[in-house]
């Protein structure tokens, strides 16, 4: 349920803030008043378009805010998937800051992309704008409800044709791609046995690059690398007179002759030792490096040649051995393809064959579906369309093969009806005008809020071209759902108005040379007065008052009656 809106700075608002209830909440006004601007704040809240001219003048941000309760499992599983901790009241605030050039959503106080709200907001709230109803006259919206309508079952079946469809798209456009003449073949089998042989022939091996580059290194680098080893195998080895090594021999010699007379010579005796033989390891592993290093013209030349190898693959064929290798082995599979061309589409062809029949078992078992839950959505939108002033009417939903099959399936949907006696059903977009559009969308809308979870539905003006008796009927089937659902309506009909559970009015007032549009919740008496001015009433009088009494008599009778 939508508990509270707050806006600020937005439009000609300054900042309002108003709380909703349970059941149907009404909102009225004056012509000019603003009424869309409750609808246009919800919107933008919920990642709508935002532009710098909705911003109040003078102001540098605008906030919308819309607090939720709401505690359907759907809900909580999609804030996790969206790494946000559900409040253990079922509390949801999501706010939108909005400024020139940029604007910030927030979800329970965390940063969240427009896309992110959009997607949590598909489970709190349904808005039916002024003009949906005309979406009506499309038969693609007519799939889309009955769709709806299906429910969990008909969205694993409609998955499954949607993979099914995608395979047998990627086969074909496979097939379509080797279809090739025998000349490209040939020119195209020719350059992979190039390339494959000359990968072959180089025998590489993961990592060797790496050793040759090494190797190479050291073997450009030689003789300096030869003179700086030879210098300080000269300053540390035993073989030179002065070096480091007879100097420790000597030093060791001298320690040992007295180490004998104290314990703290026998350590130091010890520890010279040590170093003597860390010294002496140092210089047989320096002299074994020595003897790695001699340079030899003919073991250079092959290891250049190597590395140069190496290296033209790489450019070739990819950014590593592992890539080279890898490419090799792709053109051994596009060999084996192509020299069994005519078996590898064979196969190509068998495998579209079966894919297009998993798809057509597919679409069967959702049209199935279709078909079966058309026939109750059709008894459904009938009895809500009777219920809706329509007292002759004759309506299907209509479910038949098309000329092909889409990612949807191979099913064409369309509304059907008839409001006269005597007359064939025809398409909606032949027979309804605006106002029976207007009631139709309601009666679906209302057949849908028994399906789904959303318990928030907003009405703007889902009044338009209707009046008189009619009115008092889609005052009732709003009732009807505001008894399971929250429902917010804006209406300029007192019929509709009279059904409140809770009234709101929007007003625009001047205030210091500046206009302002606020949103408040009016009593009984006040609601009184807001239906005598929708019945007409240029003033407040006596009979006025007492129209608008009746009225809202008539109305609480009603709901009295409903269980």
């Amino acid at each position: 349920m939508l508990q509270s809106l707050h806006v600020k700075n937005l439009a000609l608002i300054e900042e309002t803030e108003v709380e909703f209830g349970r059941g149907l909440n009404i909102l009225t006004g004056e012509t000019g008043a603003g009424k869309s601007l409750l609808i246009g704040s919800v919107n933008l809240a919920l990642g709508g378009k935002f532009e710098k001219d909705m911003l109040r003048k003078g102001a540098d941000s605008a906030l919308v805010e819309l607090v939720f309760s709401c505690d359907s499992p759907k809900v909580k599983e999609k804030l996790l998937q969206l790494d946000l901790d559900p409040d253990e009241d079922g509390t949801i605030i999501i706010s939108r800051k909005m400024q020139a050039g940029k604007s910030i959503c927030r979800i329970n106080g965390e940063t969240v992309a427009a896309k992110q709200v959009k997607e949590l907001a598909e489970l709190l709230i349904d808005i039916h704008g002024q003009h949906e109803h005309q979406s009506l006259l499309n038969k693609k919206k007519h799939m889309e409800i009955l769709d709806v309508y299906c429910g969990e079952k008909f969205q694993k079946a409609a998955e499954a044709v949607e993979e099914a469809y995608k395979e047998c798209g990627r086969l074909r456009r496979a097939l379509e791609e080797e279809s090739r003449d025998e000349e490209a073949k040939a020119k195209e089998q020719a350059l992979a046995q190039f390339e494959l042989q000359e990968i072959q022939e180089a025998k590489l091996v993961v990592g060797e690059d790496e050793e040759l580059e090494r190797r190479y290194k050291l073997m450009v680098n030689g003789k300096r690398i030869t003179e700086s080893l030879a210098e300080s195998y000269q300053y540390t080895g035993s073989d030179f007179d002065g070096s480091a090594g007879s100097a420790l021999s000597r030093a060791l010699r001298a320690l040992r002759s007295i180490s004998g007379l104290d314990q703290r010579l026998g350590e130091l005796e010890g520890q010279l030792s040590e170093i003597d033989s860390l010294l002496a390891d140092y210089n047989r592993d320096l002299a074994e490096y020595m003897s790695d290093c001699e340079f030899d013209e003919e073991d250079f030349a092959t290891v250049e040649e190597r590395l140069n190898l190496v290296n033209r693959l790489k450019e070739k064929y990819g950014k590593s051995l592992e890539a080279v290798i890898s490419y090799g082995e792709e053109r051994q599979r596009l060999l084996d393809k192509l020299e069994d061309y005519d078996a590898y589409m064979a196969e190509l062809e068998e495998k579209l064959k079966a894919a297009q029949g998993r798809l057509e078992i597919s679409c069967e078992q959702l049209s199935q579906i279709r078909k079966k839950n058309a026939k109750t959505l059709t008894k459904q939108l009938k009895a809500a369309l009777v219920h809706l002033n329509f007292m002759t009417v004759e309506f299907e939903v209509v479910v038949e093969r098309a000329a092909g099959i889409t990612a949807k399936g191979y099913d064409d949907v369309e509304f059907l009806i008839s409001v006269n006696p005597g007359e064939a059903m025809k398409p909606l977009s032949q027979v309804a005008s605006g106002g029976e559009l207007s009631r139709i969308m309601l009666a679906i809308k209302t057949v849908l809020a028994g399906r789904d979870d959303i318990d928030t539905l907003i009405f703007d003006e889902i009044d338009a071209g209707i009046s008189g008796r009619t009115a008092w009927r889609v005052s009732e089937q709003l009732d009807r759902v505001g008894k399971a659902h929250q429902v917010l309506c804006i209406t300029h009909l007192p019929q509709i108005a009279a059904m409140a559970d809770k009234h709101f009015v929007i007003e625009k007032n001047a205030k210091s040379d500046n206009t302002i549009t606020d949103i408040r919740h009016i009593s009984e008496d006040e609601s009184l007065g807001e239906l005598a001015r929708l019945l007409g009433s240029d003033a407040l009088t006596e009979a006025a008052l007492s129209n608008a009494r009746e009225m809202r008599a008539q109305a609480l009778g009603y709901k009295e009656k409903q269980p």
